[in-house]
């Protein structure tokens, strides 16, 4: 099968605190009437496969391709307990999500099977003018008064509570308290995990139920991390040319995401080699390559560019804004022994004469 590039037909999962946003924002073409609170975009999990929407994988799963087309889809990118590192959805929040926490690494390794260390980054698309999220404590907060605030509805009196607005950019390490704010939809890129754990969920009713949706407090103690959060997140890098910024939002162990804008009208190589997801924000382009016929992209499309594309180049047919995710990689002197320190002393340290420069007469 020729390797070319991929877009995958949505996941979408209804949810009580979703909207339409995803369709009024993003131009998703929703296929329930009921509130959609997530589109999964790249999933390879044991109940939720991304299925190619064209080109010549069409209809392959993606838990298929990465299979089938090994180095070539993933370069050196390792995988996540044998699946595709990442999973990559939308979120429409029209009410608040649960304050809620996911495994950590000793608890993940303990429950074993689908329970993984779900890590996370919130690239938020649009805020309304109160949208905000919670992350992590206030200063102060102990185990113990965090059991008692949840005990007697006092929950969000423990939590940080931060103003967002678009373009801000937040990191979330398995173990943290959060829950995001209604009137925010995000774009979230994480690890490939589904575990949840709800420490509260704002009294209201699941109406298919009429009964409040499942807690899980003890799960959520076991992993919890309890200390304050600044709000604040490591400053941004920047790199420009004359048609092309590339602003680095987030990294971490688990994955890079960097902002791209590039002006219409542009056509350039990609510099593939390696795993390359692009998450298009605004605008619209085309991906040349090979022989096969370009693949068009826009506003809402996440598109997984394998390692292995040969002779690709973007054409920008709009201004465009998209996301780049890659996967951290081991640099290739990893594996080499370090200098003893006595090798890396001064010259003269270890008996050797250094030449004499005399800079003025160039001698």
């Amino acid at each position: 099968m020729t390797i070319s590039p991929l877009i995958f037909e949505p996941i979408f999962k209804p949810k009580i605190w979703g909207g339409r946003s995803l369709e009024t924002v993003l131009g998703k073409k929703l296929n329930t009437d009921q509130p959609v609170g997530e589109s999964w975009e790249l999933a390879d999990l044991e109940h939720d496969q991304s299925v190619v929407r064209n080109g010549p994988a069409k209809g392959k799963k993606l838990g298929e391709l990465v299979k089938a087309w090994g180095p070539e889809l993933m370069g050196r990118a390792d995988l996540f307990e044998g699946r595709f590192p990442l999973l990559i959805k939308f979120l429409d929040a029209q009410q608040h999500l649960s304050v809620q926490v996911h495994p950590d690494a000793a608890m993940a390794k303990r429950l074993g099977g689908s329970v993984r260390v779900k890590n996370e980054a919130w690239y938020v698309l649009h805020a309304e003018p109160d949208g905000c999220i919670y992350r992590g404590f206030v200063e102060g907060v102990t185990r113990e008064s965090f059991l008692e605030a949840v005990k007697n509805g006092r929950t969000t009196e423990t939590l940080r509570h931060i103003p967002v607005k678009t373009g801000q950019c937040y990191y979330l390490p398995s173990g943290t308290i959060h829950a995001l704010g209604a009137g925010v939809l995000v774009a979230e890129v994480q690890t490939p995990s589904d575990t949840t754990y709800r420490v509260y969920d704002w009294d209201r009713a699941d109406p298919a139920t009429g009964k409040g949706r499942a807690l899980h407090i003890d799960e959520a103690m076991e992993c919890v991390q309890f200390k304050p959060d600044d709000g604040l997140q490591p400053p941004r890098s920047h790199a420009a040319s004359v048609w092309t910024t590339v602003s680095r939002v987030a990294s971490c162990e688990s994955f890079i995401m960097e902002y791209v804008r590039m002006v219409d009208g542009i056509e350039q190589e990609i510099a593939v080699g390696e795993l390359i997801v692009w998450i298009m924000l605004e605008g619209e382009a085309d991906i040349i390559y090979g022989s096969g016929d370009p693949l068009r992209f826009g506003r809402g499309d996440t598109v997984l560019i394998p390692a292995g594309l040969k002779d690709a180049r973007i054409k920008t047919l709009a201004d465009c804004k998209w996301l780049e995710v890659t996967i951290p990689l081991a640099s290739d002197l990893a594996n080499y022994p370090r200098p003893a320190r006595k090798e890396l002393q001064e010259p003269e340290d270890r008996g050797v004469v250094p030449l004499n420069i005399d800079r003025a007469h160039g001698t």
